[in-house]
């Protein structure tokens, strides 16, 4: 049986030529020819199967066959504001992961104690994009440029909020177990804080708590940031289904 091959296609359904990057992995890589078959993924939960019409080497046209709406494979909104770390492979990295797991939101922080304040969006863009086709995700996780942590802590947000951190002055509960408390609203929407190497200052932990975010750990170990961030999002997946069970 030929391996199904998925494309990134935003707006799919308006276009008819794969974009440049694609068109170049589909007649150069994979050597798709006029007839092949291949799925379009638009990032916004459709599948369209389609038809290879011409096949040049700067240009890959189709015509669609069928609409596949695609199920959300979680409940809720995954939010992830993690302060980038001074190496910015293991960002990437995590950034590959996390998608896999599934996430549907990133904001990158800009905290007192962050050691790299800029980050390429494209190059981080490239990364979901790939791992979205490679774990077959409909719907594109939206990743935003570095926001400064007080301006992000005083936004209004949907769900549970909640700043890991390692101060034992300050009284925490074990992120997995709170998740896992069913909410009056029944809201699956979480967000989930994590800071830079270092962690964050004492006072941005208290100003978080001051508006609204409960005060958590991530467990008995001490984690890198790329480590917890990658923890946080698969505790966020995996309790939606213990709050089903409950």
């Amino acid at each position: 049986m030929r391996e199904a091959h998925y494309f990134y296609v935003p707006d799919a359904a308006q276009q008819r030529e794969l974009p440049a990057d694609e068109c170049q992995h589909a007649i150069r890589v994979l050597r798709l020819k006029v007839g092949n078959v291949l799925f379009l993924m638009d990032g916004v939960g459709n599948y369209y199967r389609a038809q290879v019409t011409e096949a040049s080497s700067h240009h890959c046209c189709y015509e669609i066959v069928e609409t596949l709406p695609q199920e959300r494979q979680w409940e809720g909104h995954v939010h992830l504001a993690i302060a980038p770390t001074k190496m910015m492979d293991r960002m990437e990295w995590m950034m590959e992961k996390v998608t896999e797991i599934g996430i549907d939101e990133l904001t990158f922080l800009d905290c007192q104690f962050s050691e790299r304040q800029v980050v390429k969006l494209p190059r981080i863009e490239k990364i979901v994009i790939s791992a979205v086709k490679q774990s077959r995700k409909a719907w594109m996780p939206v990743v935003h440029e570095m926001t400064t942590f007080k301006t992000f802590i005083s936004q209004p947000r949907e769900g549970r909020k909640y700043i890991a951190h390692c101060y034992e002055e300050i009284p925490r509960s074990y992120l997995f177990d709170e998740l896992c408390i069913p909410s009056p609203l029944n809201s699956h929407d979480a967000t989930v804080l994590i800071g830079p190497e270092g962690d964050f200052s004492i006072d941005e932990v208290r100003q978080a708590v001051e508006a609204g975010y409960i005060s958590v750990h991530l467990g008995k170990s001490r984690l890198r940031t790329e480590t917890a961030g990658l923890s946080a999002v698969m505790m966020m997946q995996l309790s939606k289904g213990e709050r089903v069970k409950k």
